[in-house]
């Protein structure tokens, strides 16, 4: 199977956690662009579900498939979200954010009851960091929080467009930073958030229920 086959499989194994009436998350990105198809489906079968997207991205695409969309004031608590992500550990820890939309996918996973990660098999891996971790700054500070990234030895790298700063749906920045030679993620996670204009960061710790996985012999589910 393909990486992309695996997501898809993934995706619409996911959905079938839904249920009627439900408030369901939508993440962001190319695996979660299956599961929003597939939302979609269910919506034009006759399925009354609310969804809260995580990104501009995946709030259009849901709206031209019929999806209701609500923003998040609108409604207490989210059933079941469902995200991809850029790596997961045995530990259920994630690495987000390469689409640039992991402010408002923590939010929403903050915000859920039980959240699901689909992802392809390539994203399974023994030590998070092999993908450089996101960090949502806020422009204001951008050069001096680079500044003290390079003193902590986590060669931040700013994420561009062409040749502007990549800018975030909320208008921050990304700096990308290297973790893998870190070992205590729940100590950095700490240590990042204290520094002002650092606005979230890329570690999902504790946030994911559960994971599946695309396989070809069929998808994987791993569970707490």
């Amino acid at each position: 199977m393909t990486a992309d086959q695996e997501k898809k499989q993934a995706a619409l194994e996911a959905v079938k956690y839904i249920e009627d009436n439900m408030v369901v998350g939508l993440g962001t990105g190319s695996t979660a662009k299956h599961m929003i198809k597939a939302v979609g489906a269910l919506v034009a079968k006759g399925m009354n579900l609310t969804c809260v997207p995580s990104s501009d991205a995946t709030e259009k695409l849901a709206k031209e498939l019929g999806i209701k969309i609500v923003a998040l004031d609108e409604i207490e608590k989210i059933d079941v979200t469902i995200d991809g992500a850029d790596e997961f550990d045995a530990n259920f820890q994630l690495i987000k954010g390469g689409g640039g939309a992991l402010l408002r996918e923590k939010i929403l996973a903050w915000n859920t009851k039980f959240n699901i990660i689909i992802a392809d098999s390539s994203k399974d891996v023994e030590k998070l960091g092999a993908f450089k971790l996101p960090l949502e700054v806020i422009p204001f500070a951008t050069k001096q929080i680079i500044t003290f990234l390079e003193e902590e030895g986590l060669k931040p790298v700013q994420r561009m467009k062409g040749n502007e700063p990549y800018r975030t749906d909320e208008n921050n920045n990304i700096v990308d930073v290297d973790i893998f030679d870190v070992d205590d993620l729940k100590a950095l996670e700490i240590k990042l958030l204290k520094v002002p204009g650092i606005v979230e960061t890329g570690l999902f710790l504790d946030t994911t229920s559960l994971i599946i996985v695309g396989k070809e012999d069929g998808p994987e589910i791993k569970k707490r």
